[in-house]
């Protein structure tokens, strides 16, 4: 059946992208779709809009959830403990900025994000580099 819409085609790539990423890019792609959440958010919050600014910071708390919830304690160690961390700060911090309308809360969840996507967006590039050697 042909695509009828530039969103169902849009829809169709990201599943595509999706269904063949690696455990690494998808992590990446998590990371990516926070941010781009908390920057609609910052948009809305600047703006005024209450609504749209909880529906983006909503979605960003659920992504982190998600990432929260995929660490494997037995086998990451000390990692695993230490992103748990971190992604608890930042959700609490998502949550506070909503509920207290607080711009500097969602900066700093911001930062903590933006920080570990470029860690795990290193990570992935280095492994890329020791498959291809």
């Amino acid at each position: 059946m042909p695509l009828t819409t530039y969103s169902e085609g849009a829809n169709a790539y990201q599943q595509a992208a999706v269904t063949t990423a690696s455990p690494l890019d998808l992590v990446v792609m998590l990371y990516d779709a926070a941010l781009a959440n908390i920057h609609r958010a910052k948009d809305a919050m600047a703006s005024g809009d209450r609504f749209k600014q909880n529906a983006h910071l909503t979605k960003a708390q659920r992504i982190v959830t998600e990432l929260l919830c995929a660490l494997d304690h037995d086998s990451g160690g000390d990692i695993a403990q230490n992103l748990a961390a971190l992604y608890t700060f930042a959700h609490g911090r998502l949550v506070e900025g909503n509920m207290q309308d607080d711009a500097t809360a969602v900066d700093e969840a911001e930062r903590v994000i933006a920080d570990l996507r470029l860690c795990w967006s290193d990570l992935r590039s280095m492994v890329a580099t020791e498959k291809a050697a």
